[in-house]
This record gives C-alpha cells, sequence and structure tokens, in this order.
C-alpha cells in the first residue's frame, strides 16, 4: 500500500512537470517528422534519379544519417559546432549556441534519411505500367511524379513511415542528454531528487501510449487512403 502511495505522490507532485516534457516531447515529434517528410521527398526523387551525380549524393546523406548513432549527430550538432570560430561568429550562432533548435535539426536530418529510404521503396514499387499509362496520356515527368508516382509510392511506403514515427517518437528520449526536459528529462530529474524509480515507469506507460496512438492514426489513415481495395 505504501509503495501505491509514493507512486500516487510522485505522479500527483510532479504532474505538471510531466505535462511539460509531455508536450516537449510530442512538440519535437511532430516538427522534426514534418521537416524530415519535407526534406524525404526530393531526396527520394533523386535516389532513384536517372542523374548519378544526384543518386550518389542522395545515397551518401541517406548512408552518412543512416550510418551514425542519433546521439552522435546530436552531439556534433548541439557540442561540436561550437568549437569553430566562424560558426560563434556567424547569423546562425543565436540558434545553433540553444539546445532546442540543435535538437530538431538532428532528429529532423536521421529521421529524412530512414524516410527516404521508405518513399525510394515505394518508389521503385509503384508498377511500371501505371507509369506507362501517365506517359501514353502525355504527361510531363513533373506531373508523373507528383500525380502518379508520389502518390502511389506513398501508399505502398505508409506502413514504414509509421514505423519511422515511432522510432522517432522514442528517438526523442535523447535530447535529454543535452539539457531539454522532455518527458525522459522530467523522469530522470525526479529519479535524481526522489531516488524513485516511479518517474521513469511513468514515462514508459507514457511512451507506450503514445505509441499505440500513433499506430492507431497510422491504421486508421491506411484503411481510408486503401479503401479502394475493400470495395
Amino acid at each position: 500500500m505504501s509503495a501505491l502511495t509514493d507512486f500516487t505522490d510522485v505522479v500527483v507532485n510532479n504532474h505538471h512537470a510531466f505535462l511539460r516534457g509531455l508536450w516537449l516531447t510530442v512538440q519535437l515529434l511532430a516538427l522534426s517528422s514534418a521537416i524530415a517528410l519535407a526534406f524525404a521527398v526530393p531526396l527520394a526523387l533523386a535516389r532513384t534519379s536517372r542523374n548519378r551525380l544526384l543518386r550518389r549524393l542522395a545515397f551518401g546523406y541517406m548512408y552518412l544519417f543512416r550510418g551514425t548513432p542519433l546521439l552522435s549527430q546530436l552531439f556534433l550538432i548541439y557540442y561540436g559546432l561550437a568549437q569553430f570560430d566562424f560558426v560563434r561568429t556567424s547569423l546562425l550562432w543565436p540558434v545553433l549556441r540553444e539546445p532546442w533548435p540543435c535538437a530538431l535539426i538532428a532528429l529532423s536530418l536521421n529521421m529524412s534519411a530512414y524516410v527516404a529510404e521508405a518513399l525510394r521503396g515505394g518508389i521503385v514499387g509503384v508498377p511500371g505500367g501505371e507509369r506507362e499509362a501517365a506517359v501514353a496520356m502525355g504527361m510531363t515527368p513533373f506531373q508523373i511524379a507528383r500525380l502518379v508516382v508520389l502518390p502511389r509510392a506513398f501508399r505502398i511506403a505508409w506502413p514504414a513511415l509509421g514505423n519511422e514515427v515511432v522510432v522517432q517518437m522514442k528517438s526523442t528520449a535523447l535530447i535529454s542528454t543535452i539539457t531539454l526536459l522532455d518527458l525522459t528529462g522530467v523522469a530522470r530529474r525526479i529519479v535524481t531528487r526522489t531516488y524513485s524509480t516511479d518517474a521513469l515507469f511513468v514515462a514508459g506507460v507514457t511512451y507506450v501510449v503514445l505509441t499505440y496512438g500513433i499506430s492507431r492514426l497510422f491504421r486508421l489513415a491506411e484503411g481510408r487512403m486503401n479503401r479502394y481495395l475493400v470495395r
């Protein structure tokens, strides 16, 4: 009974801190996912382009960010860039010296590489007959990409995109290493102050709820996009 009482006290006494941490987690997740998607579309198109230079540049970007840990990227952006004088004297320094923008940049760049790879698979999976039909109708390459290839590729890659958003949500826990009080950061601070792991349990349950909610939303959206298959 005392354990339950202690757990309740941790939740009640720190609920404002948990809500602020949750808001920061959701905020970074939504913004980084949107920015990553904006970067990933041209990356995926470049990766499947007939231009060898574009393919190699896109491959290099994706290989770099998918081949190195997000934590290393986060540290390099937040701590590493500050070591260069030209960065500290540039117009970007007021942004790069703050942990929140650095976390957003690192999360967005990292996720864009994974989303681009998922979209590349979707683009490759578009049936050739659909492209041929678009060409026969006189569509330009831009129109084919916008009206035929990308919509179809998104439908194919949608389950993988949902998984990437879930992974990104869990990756936001790393931002607590650069002094940001997200959900994990708040839990760690409470544990340090109270010497109780109840706060970590609360954070864990919250992540599980978020994972379920994101997965459910993507499944509903997938069913709506593919409702013509049911018919």
